[in-house]
């Protein structure tokens, strides 16, 4: 008897497991959205915030039937900020507040793209889909057009992504890789190939490494700056020499003119903190760096790899401004017609990319954004493979080649 209840009782439990769990409706929200959109409410009850929030915080509660969807409302960092004010503030005095300005400042890349690429997140704004931008620059042009398909100023879901939003989610490595990755940011592979990756992948429970988080979001600060910025770039420059490498660059980027005076694209690197233009700023973000990275080694070892690094970026410079003297000159003899009627002519314009119309232009443009930004990025991020065949070699390589080019322009130009 017995057995044949206990036969019973186990057959019921096998039973109860095998059917799919009932979701709990916290909302009238749900009743519909478990019908419509059933992974967003599964999403949503996974989270910590289902237990205090209900949809309407976030959304409102204008929309409550399929005749007035166009009351709901999309949430904003603001909407964010309301609860997680500390974060918020952090989060809108760093870089990441600021992504998508950059992409106003390009010239005439962005706009020769199809329109999916930008406005529809399959190219560059799948990343750039984040930061704030003025009510001007908002209404009109690229940036116009992209917020009027997608949510303005709602950028925690980068990392904690809807509607989970989870904190154990973005403190994870992978939460970065999205958009850390790749061509000219390939933070997510130096790492993982780094000493630092491999001490944390083979055994996370440990965190023997440290993360991404660990270095950038020190304590959970939501700023993430650094010391150089994305293009390795600061001013002033102490060193003489590294700094007319530099002004090279600084003329190619077309924040300088080709007599070395600013240009209006100078208040779009202040405006999006892409590089440090005061002493102050740098050392501001590399003491915070170095107050970091002294949790696990000490000072002595921390500024002479970061100083290292810093050299780096110096033997990147040299080549990069003579791959750019020797564009600059094809131009000013008239051998290549410039791509656009940069300010700066004869200098080349970088942010062009790669709508330029030689050969030996896209060389430029690798050097640029793959080249160099390898060389000093995995130096800095501890992974002497890619600085080494992924970077430097191939800046030196790229420049035998655009010098061979330049020969044969120049022996056409000749005849």
């Amino acid at each position: 008897m017995r057995l044949k209840k206990f036969t019973i009782l186990l057959s019921l439990i096998i039973l109860m497991s095998a059917m799919p769990a009932a979701q709990a409706v916290t909302s009238n929200c749900e009743k519909c959205h478990n019908k419509l959109t059933p992974g967003i409410v599964k999403d949503f009850n996974r989270g910590v915030m289902s237990k205090e929030l209900t949809c309407t915080a976030c959304h409102g509660e204008g929309h409550v039937s399929a005749d007035d969807v166009d009351k709901a409302l999309l949430p904003t960092i603001s909407t964010c900020e309301a609860c997680h004010e500390a974060q918020a503030g952090q989060y809108l005095s760093g870089k990441h507040a600021k992504g998508l300005l950059p992409i106003t400042a390009f010239p005439e890349f962005a706009h020769k793209q199809p329109r999916a690429f930008m406005a529809g997140q399959k190219g560059c704004n799948g990343c750039h889909n984040l930061g704030i931008v003025d009510e001007k620059t908002r209404n009109k042009g690229l940036a116009g057009e992209f917020r009027s398909h997608y949510p303005y100023g709602m950028d925690c879901q980068n990392c904690h992504t809807r509607h989970a939003f989870s904190k154990a989610e973005a403190q994870q490595p992978e939460a970065c890789m999205q958009c850390h990755t790749g061509f000219d940011h390939a933070q997510w592979e130096m790492w993982t190939r780094s000493k630092h990756g491999a001490a944390y992948m083979t055994n996370r429970d440990a965190h023997r490494g440290p993360t991404c988080q660990d270095c950038h979001m020190p304590e959970g600060n939501h700023r993430v700056m650094t010391a150089w910025g994305f293009l390795a770039l600061r001013l002033p420059e102490k060193d003489a020499e590294w700094m007319g490498y530099r002004v090279s660059i600084l003329k190619a980027l077309g924040v300088l003119d080709n007599e070395a005076k600013p240009t209006g694209r100078l208040d779009v690197v202040k405006a999006a903190d892409i590089a440090r233009l005061t002493e102050k700023a740098f050392n501001s973000e590399r003491d915070a760096m170095v107050n970091t990275c002294q949790k696990c080694h000490t000072k002595k070892y921390v500024v002479l790899n970061l100083e290292n690094a810093d050299q780096m970026i110096k033997a990147s410079d040299k080549i990069f401004a003579e791959a750019i003297e020797l564009a600059a000159a094809l131009y000013k003899d008239k051998i290549l017609k410039p791509a656009t009627n940069a300010a700066t002519f004869p200098y080349p314009d970088l942010l062009t990319f790669y709508e330029v119309n030689s050969h030996i232009e896209e060389l430029l443009y690798e050097m640029f954004m793959d080249y160099r930004m390898k060389t000093y990025q995995a130096s800095f991020h501890l992974m002497p493979d890619y600085t080494t065949w992924y970077g430097l070699a191939k800046m030196k390589e790229t420049l035998v080649e655009m010098k061979h080019i330049d020969q044969q322009l120049r022996t056409q130009a000749e005849k």
